[in-house]
This record gives structure tokens, C-alpha cells and sequence, in this order.
């Protein structure tokens, strides 16, 4: 055997239990859940498993949409609510009435539109689509928040102040804690009564803003667990820009303040350019980990209020093991990784070509 070929046998035998620990536990699982997104395959069910076709396709990417004119007297004028806005059918009678193919639809959005109709967008299952957006909302915010984050501190870790060890230490604590248990901490936080987020904003604001329903209002409960999962994850960003600050040569600063350039110039035009590959790998990395969303909306808002915080993972999770309909869970899994697949490779080209 020549040499070689030995080195290849040696690769393959050292790489073997990794291939089958990857084949075992991951390609033949996923090769299961797109087999199984054909069936009506549920946990506990005392029927046998069928196969249903694209059933549970169509159910979960089912849109359609119908205008709801607005409700007219005998005389042809049209009834006002108390806030003189034009009042229109429930939507489940013109759904079970007018069109009984549509009865399996739930509304998803709806707009008035001209000569005061309503316009309904429907979806058989307008949770996964809030969910989609919700999670797609998630990742545009906690992804430059939290690199923001861990670009500040990994600049003023880089200054070689007193504490140093100290401060890095206290920054990458979170990383190292338990999800689960900083979603509790951060969920006593958030308390809108007892909370000291709440007591400190009433303290500083000298009483003139009152308690936050933090967790409990649709309009900041997303936005407080982006604070949250941002907070938690900077401490990994920071110590992969503190790596490459101290990659780009100081030759480069000390002739850029010779030739007279200030802080921000410095900045601009040495720091940003040396850290072109670590931003391009931090970003990357932390929007594959913000789709992941699951374990704080679980502990912290169980996807409320109003689904305005559920994510597509805890959809696919509560349809499948909470809810027992595990085919239905899988072919949310297997649409979705879809769609991660089709945004990772629109951001990867994207980054490439800013690169160039």
C-alpha cells in the first residue's frame, strides 16, 4: 500500500465514527421528517399511520383571501359602529355560508380597501406565518444589536485599561449560564409590578413613566426578549472581536495618528476593513443561532400574547409533541429548513459580493 493510499485509510478510519455519528443522528432523522410530512403519523393515536399526500403542505401553506363588504340597511346606507366606521359580517358566517371551500381558513390580515371593503388574507394555519415573521423580525433585530454590542465591548476590552480580565470575565459570564435559567431571571426583571426594570424606569423618569407590561404587551414583548438574547450572546461576538482587533498590526494606527488622523477615521478606515472576515463569520453565526429562537419564548411568553412573540421552532414544537400531531411538527421542520437554506445562500452571496 502506498503511502498515499494509507493516509487516506487513516483519514477515513479516524473520520468514520464522526461520518456515522453525523449519518446516524442527523441526515437519516431528516430523511425520516420528510418521509413522515406525508403521513397523518400522530403520538398516542390508536389508528394506524396513512399516508395523506401533500396534506399537510397544503395546511400549513394554505392562503387565500375574500372582500367583506360592509353591512348595509334596508335602505341601502351603511351601518356605523360607535366610532362611525363601517361594521362587516363575521367572517366565519361569509366563510361557511358563501364559500364552504374556504371553511378550514382562519384570517391572517386584513385592510380596508376601496369603497370601504375589507380585504381578508387567510392562511389554514396563520400561526406559522405570524410565527414565520415574527422569527424573521428576531433575526433583523438581535443580529446588529448584538454585534453592536460586542463590537463596543470588545473595543473598550482592547484599550488595555486596568480590569481588563475582570471586565471580560463579567461580559462573557451570560454565554456561560443556562438558558433556561436566564429567561427566568430576566422574566423577574420584566415583571410589570414588581420588576426593577420597571422600578428603575419610574426612579429616572422621577415617576412621569409608568410600568411596562414588558412581557405582556403585544408591542413590547418581542423587542424585550431581542434585549434579552442580545445581552445573553454578545460575551461569544466579543471575544471573536477582541481575537481579531489584536490580529490588525498597531504599525497601522501609530501611522495613521502620525499622519493626523482622529478616532473615528482610525476606525473607519483601519479597524472596520481588518475586521472584514470576523464580521462576515459573526454575522453568520448569529443569524443561524437567532433562527434556532426557541428557549426564551418557551420560559418567558409561551409564544403571547396574541402569537405576537411565537417562533417557528416553538410552532413546530408545540404542534408535534405538546399538540401530538408529530407529521404536521416535522413538515413545519422540513419547510422551514427550507427556508433558512434559500436566506443563508441570498446572505452568503450578498456577502460576497460586499467583500469584493
Amino acid at each position: 500500500m502506498t503511502l498515499d493510499k494509507r493516509q487516506r485509510a487513516w483519514g477515513w478510519m479516524m473520520g468514520g465514527p464522526a461520518f456515522f455519528g453525523l449519518a446516524f443522528f442527523v441526515i437519516l432523522p431528516f430523511i425520516m421528517a420528510i418521509a413522515m410530512t406525508f403521513t397523518n403519523q400522530r403520538l398516542l393515536s390508536p389508528y394506524p399511520t396513512e399516508f395523506v399526500g401533500m396534506q399537510n403542505y397544503e395546511r400549513l401553506l394554505g392562503i387565500n383571501y375574500v372582500v367583506l363588504p360592509p353591512l348595509e340597511d334596508k335602505a341601502g346606507e351603511l351601518i356605523l359602529d360607535e366610532d362611525d366606521e363601517p361594521i362587516y359580517p363575521r367572517l366565519r358566517t361569509v366563510l361557511r355560508a358563501d364559500y364552504p371551500k374556504l371553511r378550514y381558513y382562519y384570517e391572517l390580515a386584513s385592510i380596508k380597501v376601496w369603497d370601504d371593503k375589507e380585504f381578508v388574507l387567510l392562511a389554514r394555519d396563520p400561526v406559522f406565518w405570524r410565527s414565520l415573521w415574527n422569527t424573521l423580525s428576531f433575526v433583523l433585530l438581535v443580529v446588529p444589536l448584538q454585534g453592536c454590542v460586542a463590537l463596543g465591548l470588545a473595543l473598550l476590552v482592547n484599550q488595555g485599561l486596568k480590569g481588563t480580565l475582570f471586565f471580560r470575565t463579567v461580559f462573557f459570564a451570560p454565554v456561560v449560564t443556562s438558558m433556561v435559567v436566564v429567561s427566568i431571571v430576566w422574566t423577574f426583571l420584566y415583571h410589570k409590578d414588581l420588576g426593577a426594570i420597571n422600578v428603575y424606569l419610574h426612579w429616572f423618569s422621577l415617576g412621569f413613566l409608568g410600568p411596562v407590561d414588558w412581557l405582556g404587551d403585544k408591542a413590547w414583548a418581542m423587542p424585550s426578549i431581542v434585549i434579552m438574547s442580545a445581552w445573553q450572546g454578545a460575551g461569544v461576538q466579543m471575544l471573536i472581536f477582541l481575537a481579531g482587533l489584536q490580529s490588525i498590526p498597531k504599525e497601522l494606527y501609530e501611522a495613521a495618528s502620525i499622519d493626523g488622523a482622529n478616532r473615528w477615521q482610525r476606525f473607519r478606515y483601519i479597524t472596520l476593513p481588518g475586521l472584514k472576515n470576523t464580521l462576515v463569520f459573526i454575522v453568520i453565526s448569529t443569524t443561524i443561532a437567532a433562527f434556532g429562537l426557541f428557549t426564551q419564548v418557551d420560559v418567558m411568553t409561551q409564544g403571547g400574547p396574541q402569537d405576537s412573540t411565537s417562533t417557528v421552532m416553538y410552532h413546530a414544537i408545540t404542534q408535534g409533541y405538546r399538540q401530538m400531531d408529530i407529521a404536521y411538527g416535522a413538515t413545519i421542520s422540513v419547510v422551514y429548513f427550507v427556508v433558512i437554506f434559500i436566506i443563508a445562500l441570498l446572505q452568503k452571496r450578498f456577502l460576497s459580493r460586499r467583500q469584493k
